[in-house]
C-alpha cells in the first residue's frame, strides 16, 4: 500500500491519492483529505502486471507534487458552500418597500429535503438539486421518477444538448444522462467555485475571487482571468464568449482564449446570470432592492432596467425575452414586459427563489426551503391570482421506494457489439484519450468519463456526435467493457 497527499497552502489542493496491490488486483483510492474519497478496482492478467500498473500511477502522482504521508495526519479542509446570505449586499431582514399581499398561482410543490439551487427543466422533466446532494427529477404534472445522490452540495444544474450536468460542492461536475453519475470534469481545488454553465463541452468556472475559468471536454485547462470584482455568481457561454458577472459589473471574454471583449461596470453587486441570443440578463443586489439588467452581448451597453424591491436572487425569460421574470429575497416573484415595465409581483409561498426556468407558461422555481414549484404564468392564471383566486398547490412526495442511484466507476461488460459504437482507450503522451475504433468516423478525441478509462481497452457505447464546432466527438448513452 502506497498513501500519498498533495496539500498546499492558501487554499490550494488538498487530496490524497492510495494504492494497493493485492495479487493481480489494483485498487485506488483518491480525494479530498479527510473524506472517504472514490474507489477504483482494476484487475490484471499477472500479478506482475499489476505492480507495474501501481508504481506507475504512484509515479505520475509523484511528478504531480504528491508526497508519501500519514493518512489522518492533516485534517479536512471546509469546502466552500454557495450560501448568498453571506454576500453582504444581502439580508432577508430587511424588510421590502412593497409589501406582497397575492400568492402566485402555484400548481404543485416538491420539498427536496434541503435549500435547492439547481434547476433545468425540457419537455420531458424537470430537474432539482439541493444542498445534500440529492437530484430528483420530477415529470411536468408533478410525479417524482428519479433520484441521485452526490457526495456533496448541488450548486447548478446544466444541460449541454443531450446531456446533462451537476456541479458539485465536492469540485466536480457529474454527467447524469447515463443510469449512474459520472464524473465529467473535475475543478482544480484552488479554484474557489461559485457557479457554472456549459456550452459545447467547454465549461466555464466563475469564483469567489472573481475570476473565470475554461476547461474543455478532456477536462485540461484552458484559460482563466481575473475580474474587476470579487464573488462571481454568474458565468454564461456560448458559441462565442463567456459572459461573466461579479461584484463590480459584467465582462464578456472570447471561448477561445479569453481575450477581454467588453467589461460593463455596474453599482450593483451580481448575483445571477440569464442569456437570450442577443442579450444577458444580470440580476442584482444593492443595499435593500435589486434589479435585473439586461446587457447587449456585441457591445455590453444596458438596454433594459426590471426594477425589484429586495435583493434578485435569480431571474429567467421567456422565449426571445418576451417576459422577464425575477426572485427576490422576500419569496415574491415578479414579471415585466421587454421594455421594462412590471406587469406583476406574487409570494411564492415556500421561499425565495435561488434559481428558475420558464417553460410553456409555467415558471419553475428552486427556493431557500428546499422547494422545486411549478407556477401557472399564463396570462388568465396571473389575473385570478392578482384578483385573490390561486388553486391549492399539490404537494408532491417521492415514493419511499424510489431507488437512489449514486455516482459509479463500475462498467459492465459485453462480448456483443449489436448496433453501438466501438471506442478504444489509447495512451497519448501522458494522456488516456478515447478514439472511435468503428468504420466511418474522423480520428477525433471523444469526450468520455476520465475514471474508467483503462489503457488498450475498448468500450461500446450507445453512439457518438460530433461537437458543434467539430474537432471532437462526445459519447452518449450507457458505456460497456467490450470483452
Amino acid at each position: 500500500m502506497t498513501y500519498l497527499e498533495l496539500s498546499e497552502d492558501g487554499g490550494g489542493s488538498h487530496k490524497f491519492y492510495d494504492v494497493s496491490v493485492a495479487g493481480t488486483r489494483v485498487t485506488i483510492t483518491y480525494g479530498r483529505i479527510g473524506e472517504a474519497g472514490q474507489t477504483k478496482v482494476t484487475d490484471f492478467p499477472t500479478e506482475a502486471k499489476a505492480q507495474a500498473a501501481a508504481a506507475k500511477k504512484i509515479s505520475e502522482k509523484t511528478r504531480k507534487g504528491y508526497a508519501p504521508a500519514v493518512r489522518g495526519a492533516r485534517r479536512r479542509r471546509a469546502v466552500t458552500r454557495r450560501t448568498i446570505h453571506a454576500t453582504a449586499v444581502h439580508s432577508s431582514a430587511i424588510p421590502s418597500t412593497r409589501p406582497t399581499v397575492q400568492r402566485a398561482p402555484v400548481l404543485w410543490r416538491f420539498d427536496s429535503g434541503a435549500s435547492a439551487f439547481g434547476i433545468f427543466v425540457d419537455g420531458e422533466r424537470c430537474w432539482v438539486g439541493n444542498q445534500r446532494g440529492d437530484v430528483y427529477t420530477v415529470t411536468h404534472s408533478g410525479t417524482v421518477t428519479g433520484r441521485f445522490r452526490l457526495p456533496d452540495g448541488v450548486k447548478c444544474i446544466v444541460a449541454d444538448d443531450f446531456w446533462i450536468y451537476a456541479g458539485c460542492d465536492d469540485g466536480r461536475v457529474y454527467d447524469l444522462s447515463g443510469k449512474a453519475p459520472r464524473a465529467a470534469y473535475e475543478i482544480a481545488e484552488d479554484v474557489d467555485i461559485y457557479w457554472l454553465d456549459i456550452h459545447d463541452g467547454m465549461l466555464g468556472v466563475s469564483d469567489r475571487a472573481g475570476g473565470i475559468t475554461t476547461i474543455d471536454y478532456e477536462d485540461e485547462f484552458q484559460w482563466s482571468r481575473k475580474g474587476a470584482g470579487d464573488s462571481a455568481w454568474m458565468v454564461r457561454c456560448d458559441e462565442d464568449s463567456v459572459f461573466h458577472g461579479h461584484s463590480k459589473g459584467v465582462a464578456r471574454y472570447d471561448t477561445q482564449d479569453g481575450t477581454p471583449v467588453w467589461q460593463t461596470d455596474l453599482r450593483e453587486q451580481v448575483l445571477f446570470g440569464w442569456q437570450e441570443a442577443h442579450s444577458v440578463y444580470a440580476g442584482t443586489a444593492r443595499g435593500s432592492v435589486g434589479s435585473v439588467i439586461r446587457l447587449a452581448k456585441g457591445d455590453g451597453r444596458v438596454e433594459a432596467v426590471y426594477q425589484c424591491d429586495g435583493a434578485v436572487y435569480s431571474c429567467a425569460t421567456s422565449p426571445g425575452g418576451r417576459h422577464v421574470f425575477a426572485g427576490d429575497n422576500h419569496s415574491s416573484v415578479y414579471c415585466f414586459d421587454a421594455s421594462g415595465e412590471r406587469l406583476w409581483k406574487l409570494g411564492t409561498g415556500c421561499g425565495s427563489a435561488f434559481s428558475m426556468q420558464f417553460l410553456d407558461d409555467r415558471l419553475y422555481i428552486v427556493t431557500t426551503d428546499g422547494s422545486l414549484a411549478c407556477i401557472d404564468a399564463s396570462e388568465a392564471a396571473i389575473a385570478a391570482a392578482r384578483s385573490g383566486s390561486v388553486p391549492q398547490p399539490v404537494d408532491v412526495k417521492a415514493a419511499a421506494s424510489l431507488l437512489v442511484v449514486e455516482p459509479s466507476v463500475t462498467v459492465e461488460t459485453t462480448t456483443d457489439a449489436g448496433d453501438g459504437v466501438v471506442v478504444e482507450c489509447v495512451k497519448d503522451g501522458e494522456r488516456l484519450r478515447i478514439r472511435v475504433v468503428s468504420p466511418g468516423y474522423e480520428s477525433w478525441n471523444v469526450q468520455f468519463p476520465k475514471d474508467i478509462r483503462e489503457p488498450g481497452a475498448r468500450y461500446l457505447v450507445e453512439g457518438v456526435r460530433s461537437a458543434g464546432r467539430g474537432g471532437f466527438y462526445r459519447a452518449y448513452g450507457e458505456i460497456r467493457r467490450l470483452l
